[in-house]
């Protein structure tokens, strides 16, 4: 939650056409896009100016796994402590971790039925 509102607050709209409405200076497209990946970068990206795929997977997978322990943290002070944790919180925590852990799966399970028809078709 807390990388998604780090985004949000450093999203900045910016202007490519000069028929779009608003009072931001005009920027080319390949700004735009240098930006954005400037903005984004993981650490290692800003620095070798690449990452590899393995390095997603892996942040991905690393994403997932803090929303599962977060939800678990959430549900066992609930039962610990009721009344240092609205329920309502609980369930939002419960929802984004299943939540991610079906996108993950979907992923997963088209990757490998993309990457199984490549293989298969010669």
């Amino acid at each position: 939650m807390l990388n998604s509102i780090n985004i949000l607050s450093s999203f900045q709209m910016t202007r490519t056409d000069p028929a779009h409405m608003g009072n931001s200076p005009l920027v080319s497209t390949a700004g735009a896009a240098s930006g954005i990946a400037d903005m984004y970068g993981t650490e290692q990206e800003k620095k070798t100016g690449k990452t590899s795929f393995a390095d997603y997977l892996v942040d991905a997978a690393n994403y997932v796994n803090e929303k599962q322990q977060k939800s678990s943290e959430m549900a066992e002070t609930l039962v610990l402590d009721p009344d240092s944790v609205d329920i309502h919180d609980v369930t939002i925590a419960m929802a984004e971790a299943n939540l991610s852990l079906s996108i993950a799966q979907n992923v997963i399970e088209r990757v490998t039925k993309a990457w199984t028809e490549i293989t298969t078709t010669r």
